[in-house]
């Protein structure tokens, strides 16, 4: 028998559909075995829909989270930096009028 693979829809749709219809009938209806089901439930309540990621875990997630959080905190300092930049050039500019190259 040719293994089944669900798309991230499908699963959510067997999740409700057992909250509502019961977990044996919804995995009778759709050919799903019971260790699967829980898997994907701890995945869901755990991780949310980013849980149906191939391969993640929740350390994977932690270190992604970790990780945007870096990058916003770099991007805010890279900002602060050009608006730094551009505000000394202004002050030169006012104090050393010679100095912008307009003559």
């Amino acid at each position: 028998m040719k293994k089944r693979t669900f798309s991230k829809e499908e699963k959510l749709k067997v999740l409700e559909e057992a909250k509502s219809n019961g977990v044996q009938a919804t995995l009778d209806k759709y050919g799903v075995y019971p260790a699967t089901y829980y898997s994907w439930k701890k995945k869901y309540e755990t991780m949310g829909e980013k849980g149906f990621r191939h391969g993640m875990t929740p350390a994977h997630l932690k270190e992604i989270r970790r990780l945007e959080k870096e990058n916003e905190l770099l991007k805010k300092l890279l900002a602060e930096k050009e608006i730094e930049s551009h505000l000394k050039d202004d002050l030169l500019k006012k104090k050393y009028p010679w100095a912008s190259g307009k003559n």
